[in-house]
């Protein structure tokens, strides 16, 4: 058995150093434990001015414990995983735990709900793209910046990124179960920077794949200035009531808080506008969200969540009717809810029938909103304000960019609002969500 602190670890080792963990544990007088070991590797390139401006590799073992001793819970973790210094961890942790306050609802999850390690392979991991030199790595970075770089005197600046990702884990606990999962991902990233008569607009754009043979490696540099010189020269619009467009790519900042709201946490630190809400109306027939966690290659696939539980597919929303929350173990003793898993794996949508130039071309008045400069939203109350950037839109054609605006209202009536539904959700994260149009939002501009 390797123990050494960043040395690779074949699932072996992993598991032969977490049944040691667990031992220990209930030796020194913990009821029941978990583990999770982690190995990870990294590499962030950063290309500005042509020249390589951060290059950083790094691989590393880290593992994580959770603890219950005499009905009291603690978390724990660490990156040294020498045999001593394990055992001198866990024996301190355990003695740290049995100061803290009794917890009747904290304990392992009961054994049928464990994933029973029968799954098909998820396509999540790419055996090989640790073997790519950086070399090659460096020069895909060169290409994106390359792309634009020189070619319109409107360009201010130009930087280019390649970045990666590896990860393999293992799960046990001291209720027999054990499971393993890997995943990984790679991306390209130009963000650029343009002159214009009020200002330095800058915009990004960016290509990611779990699997190095199907990352798209060109492009990447003209998508991001594209979108930068669009921007130039915005203008203010008056304040009003409109019709948004928000596009794909930025679509999931209003998402999120929604998610947030769903989780079981949050309903009972009463910090939820959708507490009690289930098999109600929460949003307008336009909206069905489902989590399927067992989506081959998607980016938050998984057979198993962070306690063992096994995955299955669900409906959040139906129709505009909300049909369930996110509720750990925990949490689900403590609300008298079932438990279905604490966190989000790929979150889909039901699409529509139009993509976002269809949807553009629909619109007789109203606004595309392409980014979010800040601004926040009450997950108790669901009151929210955000800035935006995009443009105005009139007789189905956009007529010029605007700068300096923002959005405000209520979540639970924002929801509501939803119009239409695009065909285009966006493939790069675990919240694909599409292209979403909103009716009469209150928009503070001039």
């Amino acid at each position: 058995m390797k123990l050494t602190d960043n040395e690779p670890m074949d699932t072996s080792d992993k598991y032969k150093i977490a049944d040691l963990v667990i031992k220990t544990a209930l030796d020194k007088g913990a009821s029941q434990a978990a583990v999770a070991i982690k190995e990870t590797s990294r590499r962030q390139i950063e290309i500005r001015e042509r020249k390589i401006d951060r290059l950083q590799e790094s691989i590393g073992n880290s593992l994580s414990v959770d603890l219950y001793v005499d009905r009291k819970f603690s978390s724990h973790s660490t990156n040294l995983i020498r045999e001593k210094d394990l055992l001198k961890f866990i024996k301190e942790a355990v003695e740290a735990t049995r100061y803290l306050s009794e917890d009747e609802f904290r304990y392992l999850p009961e054994k049928d709900l464990y994933y029973s390690g029968d799954g098909e392979d998820l396509k999540t991991l790419d055996p090989v793209l640790n073997s790519v030199g950086s070399k090659e790595k460096i020069g895909l970075a060169r290409i994106a910046e390359e792309e634009v770089y020189g070619t319109d005197s409107r360009i201010i600046s130009v930087t280019s990124y390649y970045s990666d990702n590896v990860t393999s884990m293992i799960l046990a606990d001291s209720n027999g179960f054990k499971g393993e999962a890997g995943s990984s991902f790679a991306g390209i990233t130009a963000e650029v920077s343009v002159k214009d008569d009020k200002g330095r607009p800058s915009d990004s754009w960016g290509e990611y794949s779990i699997f190095y043979d199907k990352l798209k490696k060109s492009g990447i540099g003209k998508t991001a200035f594209e979108r930068a010189i669009r921007k130039s020269n915005p203008k203010k619009i008056r304040s009003g009531k409109y019709n948004i467009i928000v596009e794909n790519l930025v679509s999931g900042t209003l998402l999120n808080p929604f998610i947030s709201s769903l989780l079981g946490a949050s309903i009972y630190q009463k910090n939820s506008f959708l507490a009690g809400k289930i098999n109600t109306r929460v949003a307008s027939a336009y909206l069905t969200i489902f989590d399927d966690p067992l989506m081959i290659s998607g980016f938050g696939s998984r057979h198993f969540d962070i306690e063992g539980l096994r995955s299955v597919k669900r409906v959040v929303v139906e129709e505009g009717m909300l049909r369930s929350y996110y509720i750990d173990t925990y949490y689900g003793r403590k609300l008298n809810l079932p438990p279905t898993s604490g966190s989000g794996s790929n979150i889909t949508f039901k699409t529509g029938k139009n993509d976002l130039n269809g949807l553009i071309s629909s619109a007789d008045r109203g606004l595309l909103i392409s980014g979010f400069n800040g601004g926040n939203c009450n997950g108790a109350t669901g009151d929210f304000s955000y800035g935006i950037e995009g443009f105005y839109i009139e007789n189905g054609k956009i007529l010029h960019p605007v700068s300096e605006l923002n959005i405000s209202g209520n979540m639970k009536e924002f929801w509501n609002s939803l119009a239409e539904v695009g065909n285009d959700p966006y493939p790069y994260s675990s919240r694909m969500t599409p292209t979403l149009v909103f009716e009469d939002t209150d928009v503070s501009g001039i």
